[in-house]
């Protein structure tokens, strides 16, 4: 029987959605509607959600009348998310470590950190590259992750939530291999569960490493949902604005 990577069994999981139902969609929204004001998005662009989960951003984002793909590699969320489709909103199940459809994005966007789960660096240089193989010529895209610094200085390690009935109890360390680990336990219906998040905590110098080789030139760096300038000790997101340059890729 095939393993899966903690994200794929984390993710297809009902108690995932119920821990994190309360995520805040009016700020997901504006966050949207700052990018629709500064990428200026039009009728004919081709928007693609990497890593879109149930798809709130994209279904929003189509909303406002655009053209929108989302990709996700857990098929329950994939299963949710179609039930919005229409002939300008479509939902694949797809693994972002590979192409979706070669040069047909003008943008590419990868919320809410999305992105980091890999255990190796060849795959997360894998889904950069994947990505930017998707994207047309001087096509942009946008990588909205943590910012590692704030966030593995201000780690809480132990904290307790309940949310419909269930009590999680979550831990948080920094491992030793410099990931972000959250153990989850929690009870139901007469059964123990753990499940476990890791997420790199990929400094910026990393980054554009990866971006220098997938022939993504940097053109912003942001710190915030208000479009900020990023601050390394201060900012609560890394936000990158890239825009492909295929003439200097290296993958």
């Amino acid at each position: 029987m095939e393993v899966k990577e903690w994200f794929g069994e984390w993710f297809d999981s009902p108690y995932y959605h119920v821990l994190y139902k309360h995520r805040d969609h009016e700020e997901a929204e504006h966050f949207i509607e700052n990018l629709i004001r500064y990428f200026r998005f039009s009728g004919p662009d081709k928007i693609l959600d990497l890593a879109c989960g149930k798809g709130r951003h994209s279904i929003y984002l189509n909303s406002r009348g655009f053209n929108v793909v989302g990709v996700d590699l857990s098929a329950q969320s994939i299963e949710h998310a179609r039930q919005y489709q229409n002939e300008k909103l479509q939902f694949f199940v797809h693994d972002m470590r590979e192409t979706f459809r070669f040069n047909e994005f003008d943008y590419i966007l990868n919320l809410f950190t999305s992105f980091g789960y890999f255990d190796t660096e060849e795959e997360n240089m894998e889904a950069v590259c994947a990505a930017a193989k998707a994207l047309k010529e001087e096509g942009r895209m946008l990588i909205d992750f943590l910012n590692p610094y704030k966030v593995v200085h201000q780690l809480v390690p132990e904290e307790v939530k309940v949310v419909e009935g269930i009590e999680f109890h979550i831990t948080k360390h920094l491992s030793s291999d410099n990931y972000i680990v959250k153990d989850i336990r929690f009870s139901d219906n007469g059964k123990e569960w753990h499940f476990q998040e890791r997420v790199k905590a990929i400094r910026r110098k990393r980054f554009l490493e990866y971006f220098d080789k997938a022939g993504l030139e940097l053109v912003e760096t942001f710190g915030d949902y208000e479009l900020s300038p990023y601050k390394k000790d201060e900012s609560d997101r890394m936000i990158f604005v890239l825009q492909n340059k295929p003439e200097n890729a290296r993958c």
